[in-house]
């Protein structure tokens, strides 16, 4: 259950495991700083007595609200249990110590949302919130008692985490409501895009390759090294008068895994070999050999067999999906952007 708990809905606050805090909790995170901090006064006694007990301190001010110390260990939790595999102290302080800023950093950017919402009247009402836990409960074949009792478990109540999933929704509908009037995406920039792919798909995405390895040391002397060309040039020859490539392979290959089955590479994509090669063996025709192509273990001798290109759909069939990726990545650009604004119109302070 806890496994399906954490692959819940990614709109949504990701339900954090109690081990995790555990471990988290004795860790630097925990441990007191000179920070504002909030304190248990049950335990406060007289000036001459124990220090005075601290259970949480703030981390960041943003504006007139406050981050919280357990609230960054619960965000930070996962990530910080995998870096106690890192056996050198220094190098886990120090990705500790990055990772704590970089998740309050994030932290604040959401507080800054939150805060725009509210200052432009946003809301979200209670019958959402449950529409949003009922669908995360349907998606991982939860109950009622169930999502409870792993919500209890992994160190969240019940209230903290329908608060955190109404925040949520309440940055999802500020960004809606207060970025998206920014994005725009015209006809002309979904048929740039169109145009754009079209050009790259004309391309060979594959090709068929042979080859014929004629082996030669590194440290091969001049005279090695121009009888093995002279070799290769006569082999080329032969395969471009129409001699079979493969009958070629079987007689003078050098490259045992495939000289018996006529020099055959297999279908090969782009990356799969050395650059110099790729440059070669992608510009060349169906049907085409090019050689000696120099190599770590001698000359090569290539064939080109088949090929595939890539194959564009019509516009008419792809306009729309062009345009929801144009418009998703105009959203997150712009969405940044709005979030910098935010961040430079406000006063926050990181305490870590």
């Amino acid at each position: 259950m806890l496994i399906q708990v954490q692959t819940m809905m990614r709109s949504l606050p990701t339900i954090l495991s109690a081990s995790l805090l555990i471990s988290l909790a004795s860790s630097a995170w925990a441990q007191p700083s000179d920070g504002p901090s909030v304190r248990d006064h049950r335990n406060e006694v007289a000036s001459d007595g124990p220090a005075p007990l601290i259970v949480d301190r703030v981390v960041a001010v943003v504006n007139d609200e406050v981050i919280l110390s357990t609230e960054l260990m619960m965000r930070v939790a996962p990530a910080a249990f995998e870096l106690q595999k890192i056996s050198d102290p220094r190098e886990r302080a120090r990705r500790q110590a990055k990772l704590a800023n970089d998740v309050l950093e994030e932290m604040v950017n959401e507080q800054l949302v939150t805060q725009a919402a509210q200052s432009a009247k946003l809301d979200v009402g209670e019958k959402e919130v449950e529409a949003a836990i009922a669908d995360l409960k349907k998606q991982n074949k939860l109950d009622d008692e169930q999502l409870a009792d792993a919500i209890r478990m992994q160190g969240y109540t019940m209230s903290s985490y329908r608060s955190d999933v109404r925040n949520q929704i309440l940055r999802m509908r500020a960004v809606n409501t207060l970025v998206r009037p920014r994005v725009s995406v015209t006809e002309d920039d979904v048929r740039a895009k169109y145009d754009e792919r079209a050009r790259r798909s004309s391309q060979v995405s594959e090709v068929k390759l042979q080859h014929i390895l004629l082996a030669m040391p590194a440290d091969a002397d001049e005279a090695t090294v121009r009888d093995t060309r002279a070799k290769a040039a006569d082999i080329l020859t032969r395969a471009k008068a129409g001699e079979d490539f493969a009958s070629l392979a079987a007689t003078y290959s050098d490259d045992p895994a495939t000289k018996n089955i006529g020099g055959d590479l297999g279908w090969i994509k782009h990356n799969m070999i050395a650059t110099e090669w790729e440059l070669v063996v992608f510009a060349m025709a169906k049907g085409e050999t090019r050689g000696p192509i120099v190599g770590p273990r001698g000359l090569h001798v290539f064939r080109v067999s088949d090929v595939k290109d890539s194959k564009q759909e019509p516009f008419a069939d792809v306009k729309e999906q062009l345009r929801n990726e144009l418009y998703r990545v105009e959203m997150d650009k712009q969405t940044r952007l709005w979030v910098e604004e935010l961040r430079k119109k406000a006063h926050f302070e990181l305490m870590l």
